[in-house]
């Protein structure tokens, strides 16, 4: 990896973010993927331009995009492009600012370089391999608290009531954002303690995020607490978890302590 690729996701995630906010708060056509999966035209043209600033910078490394159709020759590829033009459309087409830009470079299932951007918030985070994390140049760090008693959390109240858990949850300051990964860079900058999700996650959801808080010192998983490997076949991940240290052993507790399943009973975020 090399300065030069994070400079190239920092100017990409700055340009996309910029064409982003043309759009924003206009409106703009809007189709469903299916599965309640809405895209509008700012989330093509974003991707539109991603592909032509990274691609031509880096023609041999591979692209797997949200918004564009998966090529399986990505497989071949010994570098990544790990793309999401804009997570958290239903946030953008609401006028809600909490959506971002999310760009990693994935080398053998990790990503080893990551940017994630807001530009409602001007809020620029970046992690390269081995070198910190930092917002606006600043370098962040993952909370510390070991308690989940009053800890500030990133997912929908109503799923820490539902009754498959074999423990109940103690009181906690819970907030929803649409975005997975401004959720997981949340986290990573500490003003935030945890965020978890139990329904599936893209490779796009998650990459640069992953990479930015585990840099930061937090700790990335899947709910059986294993660690996400990218750019496979599928590309469809079980949920996460993304909390500091103590924090993310107490959420792995009380899944591994619950009785059943409860993916399909969290609320939609």
């Amino acid at each position: 990896m090399s300065t030069n690729d994070l400079e190239l996701l920092q100017s990409a995630a700055k340009q996309a973010g910029a064409l982003s906010m043309q759009w924003f708060g206009r409106p703009a056509k809007v189709w469903d993927k299916g599965d309640n999966h809405p895209v509008t035209e700012a989330d093509l043209a974003v991707d539109e331009l991603l592909h032509k600033i990274l691609r031509e910078a880096r023609p041999e490394y591979g692209w797997l995009s949200e918004e564009t159709i998966d090529d399986q020759s990505r497989l071949n590829s010994k570098r990544v492009f790990v793309v999401d033009p804009i997570d958290g459309t239903r946030a953008f087409m609401q006028g809600k600012p909490h959506f971002c830009t999310s760009i990693a470079i994935v080398e053998d299932g990790r990503p080893i370089v990551g940017a994630v951007f807001n530009p409602a918030f001007d809020e620029m985070y970046l992690a390269a391999k081995g070198q910190g994390a930092k917002l606006n140049d600043k370098p962040i760090q993952a909370s510390s608290r070991a308690a989940l008693e009053d800890c500030s959390m990133l997912a929908p109240e109503g799923l820490f009531r539902h009754k498959g858990w074999a423990e109940t949850w103690p009181q906690m300051q819970c907030a929803t954002r649409n975005s997975m990964a401004y959720r997981m860079v949340l986290v990573a900058g500490g003003g935030w303690d945890a965020t978890l999700t139990l329904k599936p996650k893209s490779d796009w959801d998650l990459a640069a995020a992953d990479l930015i808080a585990g840099e930061a010192g937090a700790v990335v998983s899947d709910p059986m607490g294993q660690k996400f490997l990218y750019n496979l076949d599928t590309t469809t991940n079980s949920g996460v978890i993304c909390a500091g240290k103590p924090i993310h052993a107490l959420i792995r507790r009380r899944i591994e302590q619950s009785q059943k399943e409860t993916d399909h009973h969290e609320p939609k975020e």
